[in-house]
């Protein structure tokens, strides 16, 4: 063998060495990345765990001011019902009353038509008084 093929198979021999380093690198940078990521996805999983408790609590809270405000507007329809009937029994009695009125200023009225003793002066001009 001349020193020129030693050259070449050394040459070819440091060039697949240098290959094989470069692919064993690689691969490792690789595994380290692989490695960098599951790590920061496994922090990312126990703060996720540890804020998932102030998310219930704040889900809790939520639910149970939904409950409070369902309560207290129950409450006030509960009230408006209640003073709708208060009107409608307002205005009932209004209109009773009212009748009546009508009714007794029509005796007197009457009575006063009829009767002799009063003169056209003393008739009653305000049904009210």
């Amino acid at each position: 063998m001349d020193t020129q093929t030693v050259w070449i198979i050394v040459a070819v021999v440091v060039v697949v060495l240098l290959i094989i380093a470069a692919v064993v690198m690689s691969r490792r940078r690789g595994e380290r990345r692989v490695d960098a990521e599951r790590a920061r996805a496994k922090e990312i999983r126990e703060k996720a765990a540890a804020d998932q408790v102030e998310v219930q609590r704040r889900e809790a809270e939520a639910a149970r001011l939904d409950a409070q405000a369902r309560l207290a507007q129950a409450e006030a329809d509960a009230r408006a019902a209640d003073a709708a009937a208060l009107q409608n029994e307002a205005r009932a009695r209004g209109t009773e009353a009212s009748g009546a009125r009508s009714e007794l200023d029509e005796r007197l009225s009457t009575a006063d038509r009829i009767d002799p003793d009063v003169t056209v002066q003393e008739k009653r001009t305000d049904p009210q008084t």
